[in-house]
């Protein structure tokens, strides 16, 4: 029988191509590693504690549940709302665009096919800006 290929973005097609738990956990820890390594991502890791155990952990169960995997962030931490969650930070242009520097660089590392990595790129630069944009709000005036 001849299975097609489920579009990424539906179902559990995007959490499957990223590796499920054990990729996005690989891709977190790069992209943390990157945080530690760029100097454009100085300040964004400034916002994060000295040990990333807990941060990684996090971002990882997020990520599983955003590409349609189990939502293991709800099951082990509770709800999650992004942006409210990021509002007490004062999260710019700048941070957004160091944050997904560190991401684009974790992503281009792994070994996803290649219209993955532009997917999750792509789909990555929504939260990114609706946290900048909830924390600009918080931070304005």
């Amino acid at each position: 029988m001849n299975e097609e290929k489920k579009p990424y973005g539906l179902e559990d097609t995007s959490y499957k191509a990223a590796g499920q738990i054990e990729g996005l956990q690989k891709l977190v820890k790069a992209f943390y590693s990157y945080m530690d390594l760029l100097p454009e991502a100085k300040i964004i890791r400034a916002m994060h504690p000295q040990d990333l155990t807990l941060s990684i952990e996090k971002l990882a169960c997020f990520l599983s549940g955003w590409l349609g995997g189990p939502k293991l962030f709800s099951a082990k931490f509770g709800p999650i709302n992004i942006p409210k969650a990021q509002s007490h930070l004062p999260i710019s242009y700048a941070e957004g665009d160091a944050w997904m520097l560190c991401m684009q660089k974790a992503v281009a590392d792994q070994s996803y096919d290649d219209s993955f990595k532009a997917y999750l790129v792509k789909e990555l630069r929504v939260p990114t800006e609706r946290i900048r944009r909830a924390c600009s709000k918080q931070f304005e005036g």
